[in-house]
């Protein structure tokens, strides 16, 4: 950490802000825009986030953490509802929370039980309406008006996929968070470790390749990671599935979609931890390891939730 921001004074700001909102709201979109990496895996698939991930962004003397929380949804499984109990953990941690909403999609059931739990808690939020270029002004305006009465102190329109409207978000909330510390050194972007991370980005090439329900019966693990003295790295991941069937749809024919699953990540790899990447993916058969406790404490989940 700089000089500068070891110092504890009127200008220091730290601050844990929550992102609240249904599944594929742009929660992550968003949260890497701001952060200017990747922290947290996007899809178009919904519950992309399993766990909280936090992003570190600087604004002045400002250090804003961001928690990227799971979409919350209406929970089926043990993993739905510990995914669903973190979202919620995490704007009860968090200084200031966000509300980000779809506009174009608008108010979803979801996004509805969201904001009805949230007035029978007494919480408050920042409502975010993102997407706002998609959708035509007349639509705008309207979902506005529908909101404007909800709990909600400001209301704010971004794109977090172009970038419109978001430099004054963070303007805004570099102002709101209490004065104090930073939390983390000023070169840290996220809380995340770099086999966790790695984990995640082909697990996000899984759900990216795949249709359907088969990424929610996968997850991936970083087993080794070998780091060599021209800089280099050495790593291997296991993507774990329930059935033998799915094993095969992975492999792909002659093996080619699990090569091509591992070139994807391996770029994303390399270019986010700026360094060449030997990265060997493995397939295995693992019944039920949405049930499995080590799981939920690697995600940072509950697993009584």
């Amino acid at each position: 950490m700089s000089e500068d921001a070891t110092k504890t004074g009127s200008e220091d700001r730290c601050g844990f802000i929550a992102v609240l909102g249904a599944p594929n709201a742009g929660k992550s979109t968003l949260v890497n825009r701001i952060v200017g990496t990747k922290v947290s895996i996007v899809s178009p698939k919904v519950q992309t986030t399993r766990a909280r991930v936090m992003g570190i962004a600087l604004q002045g003397r400002a250090q804003l953490v961001f928690i990227d929380t799971p979409g919350i949804f209406e929970p089926r499984r043990r993993l739905d509802r510990a995914m669903v109990a973190a979202a919620w953990g995490g704007a009860g941690d968090a200084d200031i929370s966000l509300l980000l909403v779809d506009a174009d999609k608008g108010i979803d059931s979801n996004t509805a039980k969201i904001i009805e739990r949230m007035k029978v808690e007494h919480k408050r939020a920042h409502l975010v309406l993102n997407k706002v270029d998609k959708v035509a002004k007349p639509k705008l305006l309207e979902l506005t008006s529908r909101l404007k009465d909800g709990p909600f102190d400001e209301i704010f329109m971004i794109s977090a996929l172009d970038g419109s409207g978001v430099d004054d978000l963070v303007t805004f909330l570099a102002g709101q968070i209490p004065e104090g510390p930073w939390h983390f050194p000023e070169d840290q972007v996220s809380d995340m470790t770099e086999r966790l991370l790695a984990a995640e980005i082909t697990r996000e090439k899984l759900y990216l390749q795949l249709r359907q329900e088969l990424p929610y019966s996968t997850t991936v693990e970083t087993e080794t990671w070998e780091e060599f003295d021209n800089g280099s790295v050495k790593i291997e991941q296991v993507i774990f599935v329930e059935r033998d069937s799915q094993k095969s749809i992975i492999l792909g024919k002659n093996g080619q979609m699990i090569k091509q699953l591992g070139a994807d990540s391996r770029k994303d790899l390399e270019e986010i931890l700026d360094r060449r990447v030997h990265l060997f993916l493995f397939v295995k058969v693992r019944e039920k390891w949405g049930d499995d406790p080590e799981r939920y404490r690697d995600w940072g989940l509950d697993f009584d939730a």
